[in-house]
C-alpha cells in the first residue's frame, strides 16, 4: 500500500473548487471533494491505475467533473505525491512550476 501526500498547492485547489461549486449549487462542493477523496484513497493500492500523461505525471479525471488530478509515484518510499486538481481546460503543463519549487 502506498501512502498519500498532498501537496499544500494541491490542497489550495481543492479549497477553492469547492467554494466555487458551493457557490453555484448548494452542497455540489461538497460533492467534489467527497469524488476526489474517494479516488485519491484508490491510489493507495492502485497508483498505477492512470497512465503517465506528461514526463512522469500522472492524470487522473475526477468522475463527474472537469478536473484532473495530477501525481507522480516514487516506488523507494511507497508515496504518491500529489501536486494539482486542475480544471481540463487549463494548460497541463501548469504543474511544472509546483514541482521546480
Amino acid at each position: 500500500m502506498y501512502n498519500i501526500k498532498i501537496d499544500q498547492d494541491a490542497l489550495n485547489d481543492l479549497k477553492e473548487i469547492v467554494i466555487w461549486y458551493n457557490n453555484q449549487v448548494q452542497n455540489l462542493g461538497l460533492r467534489f471533494h467527497k469524488q476526489v477523496k474517494s479516488q485519491i484513497n484508490t491510489l493507495k493500492n492502485q497508483p498505477y491505475i492512470c497512465n503517465i500523461r506528461y514526463e512522469d505525471m500522472r492524470c487522473m479525471l475526477v468522475k463527474k467533473f472537469p478536473f484532473m488530478i495530477h501525481y507522480k509515484i516514487n516506488d523507494e518510499s511507497y508515496l504518491v505525491e500529489i501536486f494539482a486538481v486542475f480544471h481540463t481546460s487549463r494548460h497541463p503543463e501548469i504543474w511544472n512550476s509546483r514541482i521546480k519549487k
